[in-house]
This record gives C-alpha cells, structure tokens and sequence, in this order.
C-alpha cells in the first residue's frame, strides 16, 4: 500500500469517441485485475479515512476492501465491498465520485492529470464486482425464512436497496413496480453508455433467486389498492421516486415537438430493448434543443447524438463552472458532438399554426459578484432576446414528486412539495409504513436513495425481529 509515489493515478482508458456514438454501451474499458490491484496500492490507509467517513453516503469499508484487492483477496474484497453496498458495481458506474468519495480522498489534489491524485475509487469498485462476477462469487442472503414479508412499492434503488437487506435477514420482500421491467430509473432513466442493463439484470435477478417476489405493471390505486397491500404484509417500504418533470411557464406543452427528459430517455430504452414504444420520440435527423444543465440533460444530449440527430444544443442559465452536472458528463458530451450555451435562458416558444414548436426565444443573463454565501445571482441583459430554431425541445429542468391520491387517502402525510414526511426511523405517519429516497428527499442522487433503502430495512427489521421474540416468549410462558 501507499504507493502513491511510485504509480500514478490512471483512469480507466475511454473507447475512441467515433466508436462510442455508434452505440449505447459504456464508453470506458474496465480496469484489469492488474490495474485495479495497482492503483489500489496507491491508498494511504488513513487512520480517519474521509473518503468513507465523509465522503460516501453509505460509510463504505472503501479503504479495506481497496487493501485486499490490492493483496489480491478478490474473494474478501468483493464480500466487503458488498457488505454495506446494494449494489456496488452500479454505484461504481453511476456515482458522482468527485464529489463524493474520491473528492474526500485524502490524495485529492484537485487535479485528475496530475500524478499525485484520488484514488480512483469508483472504478477499483466496478472491477472488483465485475472481476468477481467472473469468478463464481455472489452476494450472500439468508438461507433461512422469518416467515415476515414487507411490500416494496417500486423498484427503483431505494427500493432494491431495501430489498437486499431484508433478505439478508430472511425477510421476503414483495416489490410491486408499475413499469414493465424492474430497476426504476436505473432501467429506464440512465442510457446504457453509463450502466448497462445487464449490470441491473443481473443484481435483479441475484435478488429473485434470494427469495425477493417482483410484480411488475402492478400501479397502486389502479391494478391493486394501497390498503390490499397493507393488510397482506407485515410492513410496507415506499420508494415511489420523484419523477414528475419540472416545467416552463408556458402554454405549449401538448405538442408532439415538445420532450420531458424521463419519457424521452424511457422511450429511447425500450426501443434499445425492441418493446413497445412511442414513436413521437424519435429525433433522428433533427435539431434539438436541451434546455437544463443536470446530469439528466447529459444523458438527453448524448442519447440525442447516439439516436442520429442532425444537431444538439444544451441551454444553460448559468456559466459552465456553475453546472450541476457531473465534470466528465459535460467533457464526454462536448466530446461527443454537443455544443453547449452558456447564461442564456429560455423565455417562450414559438409556434407555428398547427401549434408545434419552431424556435425558443432565449435572452441572455449576467452573474453578479458572489454574496457572503458565496452564491452569484443571474439577472437578464436588457435587449438580448433572441430566436433559436429547433425541431426538438427536450425539457431537463429537474423533478417534483407526483402527487399520488393514494398517499394522503390512506393516511400518509406528505409536505407542500409533494414529498412523504417521515420521522427519524423513516417511518411515515401511517404505522409500519416506511418511506425513503426520491420520494421524502426531492430529487437526489441513487446512493442517498440506496441509504434510504438500506436504513429502512433495518428499521423495519428492528419492529419485526422484536415482535417475533415477543412472541417466542409468549409461547414458552
């Protein structure tokens, strides 16, 4: 270990961008066992290691499982990669690292070309699920039933993650998902260029041969009733995300020409995977637009290159450096084809007389000197309105929470925004119904709805085993 000063920090090689729009498959190669037992020597050990302590959310034994890889214990690095991980070779993949572990890393210097450098941590993480994959290993569950099933209503990573630790303490839990295939956003929201399917497949399916019962097409209120759930199970877990796409204020939102991020993306995977879709998303030889500046808006444009547009623009109301998107999204996209526009904002669409867009009218913006917050204010350049043709707008302007009727009808309290309110124990107002990720926090990132996922199960885990001891001692009596 600490071999930072005679490696250098190498990230995974990035296939030839002419090869990489062609398709939707990861852009970067893996790293090999090799390369990812060296660049885990680099790690310093710390004796207060940050990347775990504050830089990921679900204080993962990054620093032992980066030392047993580096010794080549591929078995017990993956065993403890995977324990207080749902799933890490999908946080490996999708993870904002730089802001998160790796930022923390106590090599961090800020600077990815230097040779002095974070760990690369998410990357050693992928190899070493994918390394062992390979290898015959598999997540460990219970062998043996509690006789307790939880409903999970959806399965998107708050919901798989709590799934995985029920079933490590033989508890069955009973996802209900009202799309056609399970994984929430993880199937249908990240374009395969970032995680492929099959990553997601297989974690589903470990899930099912561990004992996890998945209704898909199953919508609560619809297919079957909230309280139909409640009264079969022994508690419920909502992880229902947050997915209702933000808005402009503008009138011309049923026209055919006008995209919402997540039903573009939607469309896009079941097409990619040859199942029924609508056809009004196809952008092939277009000029589109993507108005936003998130992560969601680099898998719109970059989608928008791999589906054949003529043209891709990204609108942003602030500089580059203010983006919230991730740093290698925004460098991959330009990579790919992508112009990006910086400080303008859309002000109104317009339309032609069968009522489709032809142009967003856009006006410039000036940032101010950064208050005591450190927060600079964006304000319009008088006169700078100005016409952009397209024949796409794709919308990535954030998420809402639906407003599910079911919710509050069945005593489940939700905030001014839509949000399930919950107490400390992720419990909601409706006892021994549990609610985490998207849908109590906004929208955030899939490790904090992992977290969610994990700390409910605990807690429900918590109720159910007591009751069951309870009632052993009341037998015995």
């Amino acid at each position: 270990m600490q071999e930072f000063t005679k490696i250098e920090r190498i990230v995974p090689q990035l296939k030839p961008t002419n090869e990489r729009v062609d398709n939707f498959r990861e852009i970067s190669h893996q790293y090999t066992k090799e390369e990812a037992r060296s660049q885990a020597s680099r790690c310093v050990q710390c004796g207060n290691p940050y990347c775990s302590a504050s830089g990921c959310p679900l204080s993962n034994n990054i620093p032992q499982w980066l030392k047993f890889i580096a010794q080549k214990d591929l078995e017990l690095a993956f065993r403890i990669s995977n324990e207080t991980s749902p799933f890490p070779e999908i946080l490996g993949r999708i993870c904002p690292q730089d802001r998160l572990c790796e930022g923390a890393c106590t090599l961090n210097d800020g600077n990815d070309e230097h040779t002095i450098g974070a760990i690369t941590i998410g990357s050693i993480e992928v190899a070493i699920s994918e390394r062992g994959f390979e290898a015959g290993l598999k997540p460990e569950f219970a062998s043996q039933k509690t006789g307790h099933k939880v409903a999970i209503i959806g399965s998107g990573p708050a919901g798989l993650s709590c799934a995985t630790f029920l079933l490590r303490a033989g508890i069955t839990p009973v996802v209900y998902e009202k799309a056609d295939a399970a994984g929430g956003l993880l199937t249908y929201g990240i374009p395969g260029f970032k995680l492929e399917k099959k990553a997601v497949e297989r974690r589903v399916n470990s899930l099912l041969e561990a004992g996890m019962e998945l209704h898909l097409s199953t919508e609560i209120g619809k297919d079957v009733t909230f309280q139909e759930i409640y009264d079969k199970h022994d508690a419920v877990f909502m992880g229902i995300g947050a997915t209702q796409g933000k808005v402009l204020s503008d009138e011309n939102y049923n026209t055919d020409n006008l995209y919402m991020a997540v039903p573009f993306l939607t469309n896009t995977q079941k097409k990619l995977d040859e199942k029924m879709y609508d056809k009004k998303y196809d952008v092939k030889g277009k000029n589109v637009i993507v108005i936003g500046g998130g992560d969601t808006a680099m898998d719109c444009v970059r989608t928008s290159i791999r589906e054949n547009a003529a043209s891709v623009r990204c609108f942003y109301r602030r500089d580059e450096i203010n983006m919230p998107g991730s740093r290698k999204e925004v460098a991959a996209a330009k990579e790919e084809g992508v112009e990006f526009r910086f400080l303008e904002q859309p002000k109104r669409f317009q339309v032609d007389e069968a009522g489709n867009i032809t142009a967003v009218e856009f006006v410039n913006m000036q940032l101010s000197e950064a208050d005591a917050s450190g927060r600079q204010r964006a304000s319009e350049v008088a006169g700078s309105e100005h016409f952009e043709e397209a024949d796409i707008v794709i919308l990535a302007l954030g998420f809402d929470n639906e407003r599910s009727k079911y919710l509050n009808a069945n005593g489940i309290d939700t905030n001014e925004w839509g949000a399930i309110v919950t107490n400390d124990k992720l419990e909601t107002s409706k006892k021994g119904v549990y609610a985490g990720g998207d849908t109590v926090r906004g929208a955030d990132l899939v490790v904090t709805a992992a977290l969610d996922g994990r700390e409910a199960a605990f807690n429900i885990m918590e109720v159910l085993l007591e009751e069951t001891e309870e009632d052993v001692v009341k037998a015995t009596v």
